[in-house]
């Protein structure tokens, strides 16, 4: 969605809340110059999202400013994902409980995910798993392999996946 800075006030609109606020103003569809001068705007240019710089960290988007060439672009902060507050039962949340339940969730959400990739990968060799098909002892092992991912050591986070025969 296009968004536009307040030359004035620097305040940042989207341009649905300027046609919204300008209703006696007949708008082209593509706004050029001389529309963003009628509305004394600029136009505010999408930038990528820095990497957080540690983990337990967030970047948001927190405005905008003017990059080397003078175009308004995107501005970013760095926060801390947590913080310690209490919730509405009066129980204080600190922030190493909320870093174990993201942990334990993030955890649970990427096994889920490889369990789900070992089942694909379970399903590519059902045909071999039929009745009137002799499975060979390779594909039996390759297979068995599969379903004893999830008992390695180090899953979900460290997976050694077993070789298709």
């Amino acid at each position: 969605m296009a968004e536009y800075r307040n030359r004035t006030s620097g305040e940042i609109k989207t341009e649905t809340e300027l046609r919204a606020a300008n209703k006696n103003m007949s708008f082209p569809k593509a706004w050029n110059s001389s529309v963003h001068d009628a509305l004394n705007v600029d136009p505010v240019l999408a930038s990528p999202a820095p990497a957080p710089s540690a983990a337990y960290k967030s970047v948001v988007r927190n405005g905008a400013v003017q990059d080397s060439n003078g175009n308004w672009v995107y501005a970013w902060v760095e926060r801390e994902m947590f913080t310690e507050y209490t919730d509405e039962k009066g129980d204080v949340q600190t922030v190493e409980a909320q870093k174990t339940a993201y942990d334990t969730r993030r955890n649970n959400e990427l096994a889920a995910s490889e369990r789900a990739k070992r089942t694909a990968l379970l399903m590519e060799t059902d045909h071999y798993a039929l009745s009137d098909v002799t499975m060979s002892s390779a594909m039996a092992t390759y297979r068995q392999a599969l379903r004893d991912v999830p008992q390695q050591s180090g899953f979900p986070s460290t997976i050694t996946w077993p070789e298709k025969p």
